[in-house]
C-alpha cells in the first residue's frame, strides 16, 4: 500500500495566511460575501503558486489577484505585517465575532454586537437539519454553552432554555499583561433553518427599519415578521411562508433594493 505524501508548505504561506483571515473578517464581522470570496479565491490561487512571490505586481498576474490585493501584499512583503489586521486585531468587537464564529460543529452561525453603548452580543444559531416542523429542537444551544462555559468565555448564566440562553460573556487574556477585558451581556437564539434568514434581518435592523420594510412589504401583497415571509390573499389571509434561502431573498420577494447591515440604522 503508497504511503500518502504529506502535503507540501506554500512558499507565500504568510501571505495566504494574512488573506485568509482577512477573509475571515468580512465574513464573520462586516459579513461582506463578497470581499470574503476575493480573499479566498486569492489565497487559494497564491498558495498553489509554486514559486516565492517578491511584490504585488507579480501577484497581480495570477488570476484572482486585483489591484488592491495586490497594495496589501506589497505592504505585507515590505513591511512583515498590515496596518488593516493590527487594527482589526486590538479591536474588542471583531475579536469579539471572530472568537465566536471560530466554534465547530455549531452550523450556521450569525453574530451581531451591538451599539457600542451597550456592547451586548446577540447570537442567532441554526441547523442545516434544524427546521421549524420539528417538534423536538436539538440540543445545539446547550452544547455551545456549555463549550463556552468550558474555555471560561461564559462566567454567568441568567437563564436557559432550550431556543434562548441569557447570560454574561468576558474574552480572556492572552497573557498576564494584558489589560483585562469588560464582560457583555451575550443571548443566544436557536432559529429553524427556515426561519433563519428572516430571523437575521429582523435582529440587524433598526426599529424604523424594521417597521418601514413590513409596511413596503404589505403594499406589495406580503406579510413579514422574524419568523416568515408569506403572501396575502384577497381576502386578506396570509399564505404559507415562501422559501428563503438569503436576506437578499426577502428584498427581492418585496422588490426593495438590497441593503447591507451597516444600511439598516434608519
Amino acid at each position: 500500500m503508497s504511503k500518502r505524501k504529506a502535503p507540501q508548505e506554500s512558499p507565500n504561506e504568510g501571505i495566504t495566511d494574512f488573506l485568509t483571515e482577512l477573509a475571515n473578517y468580512e465574513r464573520n464581522v462586516n459579513r461582506a460575501i463578497h470581499k470574503y470570496n476575493a480573499y479566498r479565491k486569492a489565497a487559494s490561487v497564491i498558495s498553489k503558486y509554486p514559486q516565492k512571490i517578491k511584490n504585488g505586481e507579480e501577484a497581480k498576474k495570477l488570476d484572482g489577484v486585483g489591484k488592491e490585493i495586490a497594495k496589501k501584499i506589497d505592504e505585507f512583503l515590505q513591511t512583515g505585517t498590515l496596518k488593516k489586521l493590527e487594527k482589526i486585531r486590538n479591536d474588542d468587537t471583531s475579536s469579539s465575532i471572530n472568537f465566536l464564529t471560530r466554534v465547530t460543529g455549531i452550523g450556521y452561525v450569525f453574530c451581531m454586537v451591538c451599539a457600542e453603548s451597550s456592547g451586548d452580543i446577540d447570537i442567532l444559531l441554526t441547523h442545516p437539519n434544524y427546521t421549524s416542523v420539528d417538534e423536538k429542537q436539538p440540543k445545539l444551544l446547550h452544547a455551545v454553552v456549555e463549550h463556552f462555559e468550558s474555555i471560561g468565555f461564559i462566567t454567568d448564566t441568567l437563564s436557559k432554555g432550550d431556543t434562548k440562553y441569557m447570560g454574561v460573556c468576558q474574552l480572556q487574556q492572552k497573557d498576564e499583561d494584558e489589560e483585562e477585558y469588560l464582560h457583555r451581556r451575550i443571548d443566544i437564539r436557536l432559529i429553524p433553518k427556515d426561519q433563519y434568514y428572516c430571523g437575521v434581518l429582523y435582529f440587524t435592523g433598526s426599529d424604523i427599519f424594521n417597521k418601514n420594510m413590513r409596511t413596503h412589504a404589505l403594499e406589495k401583497g406580503f406579510t413579514l415578521n422574524e419568523y416568515t415571509i408569506r403572501p396575502v390573499g384577497v381576502t386578506g389571509m396570509a399564505g404559507e411562508p415562501l422559501m428563503v434561502d438569503s436576506e437578499k431573498d426577502i428584498f427581492d420577494y418585496i422588490q426593495w433594493k438590497y441593503r447591507e447591515p451597516k444600511e439598516r440604522s434608519e
